[in-house]
């Protein structure tokens, strides 16, 4: 018994310095091997960007574009429309936390998302959106907040082409229903993808377009809304000119503004903050977002040089209203383009708009024979469809264009077409017509049976701020 102790006793200690041994080289083993990367946590300097993106965008609506309608109109109609501005996108934006952030911008089908994040259910203050660059993430309540304020500026303008007739009940009826069965499969239809992490290969890219929203699948550009917001916006208000119809006294009674000092502020507060809608629309604070904001200032500059040049051509006097409207018809045609185009197919896109909106708002308008009371149509829908469409021209790298990006291989595609990415820019801009007017037109049709569209004609031309509000902008 005494040996067989000695014997353990003998063996046990180069036993133990072995295993002992062995076990720090599996140790060391593990170091060595490559550990998988940590996920990609926000930057502080985009995040930043993205809240100061988010809140010029607010500005732009209120007060921006608040002012600038209510500048336009008759003073006794002052109030109803920022209240049309102001609660309709407060509207909007509930809505957009309940389900249209969900619907948008979650996968289902390649026209509509699901309710996955209705709610916001499962968004928390870790939770991280992609961005266009691999490895690179924002805050997804910050991605959130930014897109909601999309959605509320584009229901926010249509209210413009009805002004001075339509019942404020009407109003809100009718945005919901457009916000809900236009605007959402829009915004899923043009924007939705998985990212670009998810993009690693020929196959996964096939997986992503898959799972993407139908016309982003198809290769159509849209930068920051040329299609989602302002075609989307612009064919909405024209059919509600129609359906709502012509303002007492049209054409027979003259209707001028009744503050431009107010509208061209509201002009001024609408280009500083497209600065945000733009170049926030990169998502990230890189040279693409420079970009952006230099195109942003260019184009818009441009435009209101060429509209103010066409009124003194064929209108004798140039006028503040037209330069202010020229602005708008820039911001409105660049948006598309922002982060595709080169400094010069930015200034011809903005000149391009000025001279063709000025006719949008005057010709195109007396041919449509349509009350849109502040030209929602011939400035927005016309210097969408311009920019969309220029978008794919001037997006060619031969041109001074960004190309588009491949994903696989990590750099700007060599092939770049400009008559096949015209043909899928006109098909966005054809989708988008078709499915904001029949959305249109079903949802006045259904506010019109349950409400009515119309307030009365004594109504009318007492105004509505008094008959619908109960208040006066103006007790002088």
């Amino acid at each position: 018994m005494k040996s067989f102790h000695s014997l353990i006793a003998r063996f046990a200690k180069p036993l133990l310095m072995i295993l002992g041994t062995a076990g720090f080289a599996s140790l060391a083993f593990a170091a060595d091997a490559p550990a998988a990367p940590p996920p990609p946590v926000p930057n502080k300097g985009d995040t930043a960007f993205m809240m100061i993106s988010t809140v010029l965008v607010l500005s732009m609506i209120v007060p921006g574009l608040a002012l600038f309608y209510g500048g336009l109109v008759r003073s006794k109609n002052m109030l109803s429309v920022l209240m049309q501005v102001m609660v309709g996108a407060a509207l909007i934006f509930v809505l957009w936390a309940i389900y249209g952030y969900s619907l948008a911008f979650t996968g289902g089908s390649p026209f509509v998302g699901g309710f996955d994040k209705a709610f916001l259910a499962g968004i928390t203050a870790d939770s991280v959106a992609a961005t266009f660059s691999k490895g690179v993430v924002i805050p997804e309540l910050m991605f959130v907040a930014f897109q909601g304020t999309f959605a509320a500026i584009t229901c926010a303008l249509i209210v413009g082409a009805f002004a001075e007739r339509m019942k404020f009940a009407a109003v809100l009826m009718f945005l919901v229903l457009w916000f809900t069965f236009a605007y959402i499969p829009t915004a899923h239809m043009v924007w939705y993808w998985d990212g670009p992490d998810a993009i690693t290969d020929t196959k996964s890219l096939e997986a992503v377009i898959a799972a993407a929203g139908a016309l982003w699948a198809k290769g159509a550009l849209d930068f920051a809304g040329g299609t989602v917001v302002h075609i989307n916006a612009g064919v909405a208000g024209l059919v509600a000119a129609y359906m709502v119809g012509k303002r007492i006294g049209y054409g027979k009674e003259p209707m001028p503004p009744h503050n431009l000092t107010l509208t061209m502020v509201g002009a001024a507060m609408l280009w500083v903050g497209w600065f945000g809608f733009n170049a926030g629309s990169n998502l990230e604070a890189t040279g693409t977002a420079a970009l952006a904001v230099t195109n942003t200032l260019f184009a818009t500059a441009a435009a209101i040089v060429a509209w103010t040049l066409g009124e003194a051509i064929f209108r004798d006097k140039p006028s503040m209203l037209g330069a202010a409207s020229g602005a708008v018809a820039g911001l409105v045609a660049i948006t598309p383009a922002a982060g595709f185009v080169g400094i010069i197919g930015a200034l011809i896109i903005g000149l391009t708009a000025g001279f063709v909106c000025l006719w949008g708002v005057t010709g195109l308008k007396r041919m449509l024979k349509a009350d849109d009371s502040l030209d929602v149509f011939g400035v927005h829908g016309v210097g969408g469809i311009i920019g969309a469409l220029l978008t794919g021209v001037f997006a060619a790298p031969s041109l001074g264009g960004t190309g588009i990006f491949d994903y696989v291989a990590n750099k700007v595609g060599e092939e770049y077409s400009i008559s096949g990415q015209l043909l899928i820019q006109a098909e966005a801009v054809i989708t988008t017509i078709v499915l904001s007017a029949v959305v249109s037109v079903i949802a006045l049709l259904i506010v019109k049976m349950i409400v009515g569209l119309r307030v009365p004609e004594e109504s009318e031309r007492e105004g509505l701020d008094t008959t619908s509000h109960g208040e006066k902008a103006y007790y002088l």
